[in-house]
């Protein structure tokens, strides 16, 4: 259990730092008609990707301990 639990945050903090990066990135370069979110806010863009960064990070460490 502790195995699936440890992939499934994997997963999500992945899924969640691609919808925020991308919505970082799409409206940095102008194209903010195809950003997720239209870029509404820069700052919570770069807090939400960080933040999935570090729990994707420590997720995938926990997971390497329980194996």
């Amino acid at each position: 259990m502790p195995k699936a639990l440890c992939l499934t945050a994997l997963v999500i903090s992945i899924l969640v730092f691609l919808l925020f990066f991308s919505d970082l990135l799409l409206s940095m370069t102008g194209m903010e008609s195809a950003a997720p979110f239209r870029g509404a806010h820069t700052g919570i863009d770069i807090v939400f990707s960080v933040s999935a960064a570090i729990l994707g990070i420590l997720s995938f460490f926990t997971f390497r301990e329980q194996v």
